[in-house]
């Protein structure tokens, strides 16, 4: 499971670098803060993943017991 949550983040900087390179006004302004925006909720959800004790916050989230 450690290597998704790894690829989600690898995934989220890359789509964050891609977005700081696009730095002309153009029609692809939507598209690189898509980017932005994708990029930094990767990084979020797979930091909160690859934390400790993140299975048991997921199982409370998901009403699992």
């Amino acid at each position: 499971m450690g290597f998704w949550y790894l690829l989600l983040l690898l995934i989220g900087i890359v789509l964050i670098i891609l977005g700081f390179m696009k730095k002309g006004v153009s029609a692809a302004v939507k598209a690189v803060i898509l980017f932005f925006v994708i990029g930094v909720l990767l990084i979020i959800v797979s930091l909160v993943l690859l934390m400790p004790g993140s299975s048991d916050l997921i199982a409370e989230l998901l009403r699992l017991e």
